[in-house]
């Protein structure tokens, strides 16, 4: 069992490598473009096959801090082969995202939640006889990340893990996170939950998760703001898991891409075995869900409630928000070339090693194909 916890530890390695500055520019003599000779043969692969097209200028973007650490990866590579482009992601989160670009201020947004109809309709003052769309990028597990010492495994459910988040359930030897784990040895130690201070699409996904698989013991609505009562809070995904990190008794919420050297729970579902927080099992349950957008729109309806065995049931999606038509003529070249990359299959398959789970080839052909028509 802690080998498997150490392999899935591992998951966030890649994208830890590739952290740095949000806006990566390639310069001196590195050259990896497909043009020309490297030694790193995986590095050329990576670049050799994006199409820079007319790119050039700078690309403003922000939103979602749940997908940095693939956007991270994804800028390093691609400002390699195109050196004309400059891309500055701000990892401010996804209702910040949004707001960003219904003011006009970004090229695109990422967000952890559809966008909403009346969020739709004002995207048209900004996008030209068009609307805003969304384009699921990146998937992934949000992980429940926790602190107690002497406990390496930990199971709950969707109720008891409701009544930690809402203030119900206090200690960590409580009779109901006992009773799902007769084997741990619980201390004695005060919970210390912590929750996001931002609009969050991944506050959002963990809360509708609690409202659909435990809705007695979660009153509140699903919603980017967090609702319940008590608890503390921390700015963006990292700010939560650095506290899990630091703070004795902490638990909190965050994809797996930032829970290294964090243990995270294993949900307990209507399957036979606990699920554990793995971008496999987080990939069989977004296969499962449903295009519900209309016409350009590729909004998803995910399954907060699987039965089957092996699909863990708090995932969320990361869309990338675009205007269909009517995008401004001097980013427009860049925010296709860059978004299309990030579709590729290059760029998908950068997303396990960095903690992801890549979209379902059917929902990614979809992607791609709208891309291609942004005018």
């Amino acid at each position: 069992m802690k080998l498997q916890r150490k392999n899935r530890r591992a998951l966030a390695l890649g994208a830890l490598a590739v952290s740095g500055a949000l806006a990566l520019t390639a310069c001196g003599s590195d050259d990896t473009s497909g043009n020309s000779a490297s030694s790193d043969s995986s590095a050329s692969a990576q670049t050799g096959n994006i199409q820079c097209d007319d790119a050039k200028g700078q690309l403003q973007a922000s939103g979602s801090s749940a997908q940095k650490n693939a956007i991270d990866a994804w800028v390093k590579n691609y400002t390699a082969a195109c050196k004309d482009v400059q891309i500055n992601y701000r990892p401010d989160g996804s209702g910040a995202g949004i707001t960003a670009f219904l003011q006009g201020q970004t090229s695109f947004a990422g967000s952890d939640s559809a966008l909403k109809p009346e969020e739709i309709e004002d995207s048209k003052k900004i996008c030209t006889d068009g609307q805003a769309i969304d384009l699921p990028m990146v998937g992934g597990p949000i992980a429940i990340g926790y602190n107690v010492p002497g406990v390496d495994e930990l199971v709950l459910d969707a109720a008891t893990i409701s009544e930690i988040f809402d203030s119900k359930i206090t200690n960590w030897n409580d009779k109901k996170i006992a009773k799902l784990n007769p084997d741990a040895k619980l201390p004695d130690l005060k919970i210390q939950a912590f929750h996001r201070s931002d609009e969050s699409g991944t506050t959002d996904n963990f809360t509708k998760y609690l409202k659909a698989a435990a809705p007695k013991a979660w009153p509140y609505e699903p919603g980017k703001s967090w609702e319940a009562k008590g608890g503390q809070s921390a700015q963006g995904s990292s700010g939560v898991a650095q506290q899990v990190k630091q703070t004795e008794g902490a638990i909190s919420y965050f994809e797996l891409s930032y829970a290294k050297d964090i243990n995270t729970v294993d949900v307990k579902t209507e399957a036979a075995e606990p699920v554990k927080a793995t971008i496999e099992n987080a990939t069989a349950a977004i296969g499962a869900a449903k295009v519900v957008g209309t016409g350009k729109d590729l909004a998803l309806e995910l399954d907060y409630t699987p039965e089957a065995e092996g699909a863990y049931p708090l995932v969320l999606v990361t869309y990338e928000i675009a205007c269909d038509k009517g995008n401004k003529a001097d980013t427009l070249p860049a925010t296709k070339s860059f978004l299309n990359y990030m579709a590729s299959e290059d760029g998908q398959g950068l997303l396990a090693d960095a903690g992801y789970a890549p979209m379902p080839e059917e929902i990614i052909t979809k992607v791609r194909d709208t891309i291609s028509s942004l005018s």
